[in-house]
């Protein structure tokens, strides 16, 4: 009895783990972000990976869609499946499920109604983008998604400014709105020192640091899904 959070990779599909693959290979049921997305993927890994490591005669487990809006109304029935000896695994779209996706509500009930909760870890775009920005990583504040309103943006700023802690802050971005929060940010920080990773572990994968004033000049838009880091004390 016992629920599984299958980390998948988040760009480059090498770099799945041999014990998610057979965690995945060897379920009752997958609890999917997209169950497009991740047929694909285990259809890539079921054509591609040898049976000895996926068990013999493997074959696609049930895909459950589950995603932020229908996640509460499936809980009961997943406790229940579980509770009846149901293998049940959870995968995001890409990377470490929960790490701002679904699936926060569900792992607490089961701490909850004691049903085992079991990480099978793997790729993040956080822990990846820390290891790689050349920033110091010994205080890190994890914002995830930001909000879009200006305002409560500013708050947020405001709070971690006022803190007078040195650390490096974290979040995702969209290459669309990103210029507009490094406007945000510079009104709080000034013009401070940006690390920007994006297309973490594809074929064009970087981290640029710059000043905000030359993020916000240059007329490029990056492409790709963004991981934006920088200090807050800066000399």
């Amino acid at each position: 009895m016992s629920l599984f959070i299958v980390a998948t990779p988040i760009g480059n599909r090498s770099d799945i783990t041999l014990r998610a693959l057979q965690t995945l290979f060897s379920m009752d049921a997958v609890l999917c972000e997209d169950t497009r997305k991740t047929k694909q993927l285990l259809d890539f890994y079921l054509k591609d990976i040898p049976s000895q490591i996926l068990g013999e005669n493997p074959k696609i487990p049930v895909l459950l869609s589950f995603f932020e809006h229908n996640e509460a109304a499936k809980i009961p029935q997943i406790l229940g499946d579980l509770k009846q000896g149901a293998q049940i695994a959870l995968v995001s779209n890409a990377g470490t499920p929960i790490i701002s996706d679904p699936g926060y509500l569900l792992v607490k009930a089961c701490h909850e109604t004691g049903i085992k909760v079991i990480t099978i870890p793997g790729p993040s775009a956080l822990t990846s983008a820390l290891s790689i920005s050349g920033l110091a990583t010994d205080k890190v504040q994890f914002l995830g998604f930001l909000p879009r309103k200006h305002g409560k943006q500013t708050k947020i700023w405001q709070d971690i400014f006022a803190s007078k802690i040195d650390q490096t802050v974290v979040f995702y971005e969209s290459p669309f709105r990103l210029k507009k929060t490094l406007a945000n940010i510079n009104e709080i920080f000034g013009d401070i020192e940006i690390s920007v990773a994006r297309e973490l572990t594809k074929v064009h994968e970087v981290v640029k640091q710059g000043k905000i004033s030359d993020w916000l000049q240059d007329k490029k838009t990056l492409k790709g899904e963004l991981v934006v880091l920088f200090r807050t004390h800066q000399k």
